[in-house]
């Protein structure tokens, strides 16, 4: 598990999950980023069940790779390795979670199964429209690009439909569009939905 932790004064923690890529440079970036916030930041390495270490890039290979890898991916297990990175970082305060890609569904699938989380950040969860009958137990967002193409517009309007209690973003970009070390990456949208997502932490968890 990578964790940053704030130079300054903690306001609480953040969990943050990664894409099918692994703890990579650029997960640890965000954590980063979430520690200039004031937030303690901490990436479970949930691939570790299957390849401990794993972290791959962006090209078409490292795609090909993570996808593989979820072939023999442990959904179940997986919150296992969700809750204890939770667990240890209870002691500076409220934990929220924010997630990507596979994280994005990982982090919507805590926020309807956890009690101990105040707020959730989902990005471009493929997986978050089939939970939507299940309503998160905090405060949760969910981001989606308008021309993903592994994630259809449709899809982002049923969660629309199912959870008026859930805001729903919609951004004039594709899938990935806030990582900046991949081709998808939209800058203003990417903007957008970093300081959406921190509105929604300082209010729940800092």
């Amino acid at each position: 598990m990578y964790i940053a932790i704030p130079d300054g004064k903690v306001k609480g923690a953040i969990v943050v999950l990664q894409e099918i890529f692994g703890v990579n440079a650029h997960i640890r970036s965000v954590c980063e980023r979430y520690a200039a916030e004031g937030y303690v930041a901490a990436a479970p390495a949930i691939f570790d069940r299957l390849s401990p270490g794993y972290e791959r890039g962006y090209e078409p290979d490292d795609v090909q790779a993570g996808i593989a890898m979820m072939k023999d991916f442990d959904r179940d297990a997986v919150m296992l390795d969700i809750g204890a990175a939770v667990d240890a970082v209870k002691q500076y305060g409220k934990v929220g979670i924010v997630g990507y890609c596979l994280g994005g569904s990982l982090a919507y699938r805590a926020a309807i199964t956890r009690d101990d989380l105040a707020a959730a950040s989902c990005y471009y969860g493929g997986m978050v429209p089939d939970m939507v009958d299940h309503a998160p137990k905090c405060p949760t967002i969910v981001h989606f690009g308008e021309t993903d193409h592994s994630i259809p517009i449709e899809k982002a309007e049923i969660v629309k439909q199912k959870r008026p209690d859930v805001p729903v973003y919609i951004y004039p970009a594709g899938h990935g569009f806030s990582c900046d070390a991949r081709s998808a990456y939209e800058p203003v949208s990417a903007k957008l939905a970093w300081e959406r997502t921190l509105q929604l932490f300082a209010e729940n968890v800092g």
